[in-house]
């Protein structure tokens, strides 16, 4: 098992966040994180990566992190990519690139790691001059994607990756997603579009106001009449 939250809880002052959430994540695994706004998958990514308060426990490989500080976190391979696309925008697309490997040292492994990003991605190498801040909105979130890869994670968290896209950016964005996780990368997914996320994912969690309320096999979720009223629209 690559990651596993027992009882987690995350505060904004006083308000409650996340009331006791328990998952997991295998290795290689695909899994989603769906629900309403506010429904706190966010703020669980945002606990995993040690950038909010948080109580319970959180193992990455069997190793406790909740104690850690967010680099230290990163280091060990857990990694983040924020809602919206959210790079270094004075920066060129390379630039970008190269602080994603900023707490890695071999020049040989990310050179060879660059050269991925761009066969993921390669409207990147055709940018790799442009500064981050003159890129269109998908090809910002391919950037913010293709950063976090640099940094050689183990497990992915993606948040709202298809959030403002064209239907013809997300479907690309699903390809290398999948792609990712074919070549060997745990992926943790939110995703606000539910038949989506459930395609995507082998396994699924289902948030309401801070907790998870359902699990389990994406496709079982998705034949669950309750699951395609509410957030399948059907």
């Amino acid at each position: 098992m690559i990651l596993e939250l027992r009882e987690l809880r995350v505060f904004y002052d006083k308000v409650e966040a996340v009331k006791g959430v328990s998952l997991f994540v295998q290795e290689n695994e695909f899994v989603t994180l769906i629900g309403a706004n506010g429904a706190g998958k966010t703020s669980t990514l945002n606990a995993v990566s040690g950038l909010t308060r948080r109580k319970g426990e959180i193992r990455f490989k069997g190793t406790r992190i909740d104690g850690m500080s967010s680099p230290e976190i990163a280091a060990k391979g857990v990694i983040q990519v924020p809602e919206g696309g959210k790079v270094f925008p004075l920066l060129t697309v390379l630039d970008n690139l190269r602080m994603g490997a900023y707490l890695q040292k071999d020049a040989r492994k990310n050179a060879k790691r660059l050269e991925k990003v761009f066969h993921f991605f390669p409207i990147l190498k055709e940018r790799v001059g442009q500064r981050a801040d003159s890129l269109s909105g998908g090809e910002r979130q391919m950037l913010a994607t293709g950063r976090a890869l640099m940094a050689n994670p183990q497990l992915l968290l993606m948040d709202e990756p298809t959030l403002g896209l064209s239907p013809l950016l997300c479907r690309k964005l699903e390809d290398r997603m999948l792609e990712i996780n074919r070549e060997g990368i745990a992926v943790l997914l939110v995703e606000q579009n539910a038949r989506m996320g459930l395609r995507l994912g082998r396994r699924a969690y289902v948030f309401e106001r801070g907790k998870v309320v359902l699990e389990g096999n994406s496709e079982d979720l998705i034949r669950r009449s309750d699951i395609k009223k509410v957030y399948l629209g059907l």
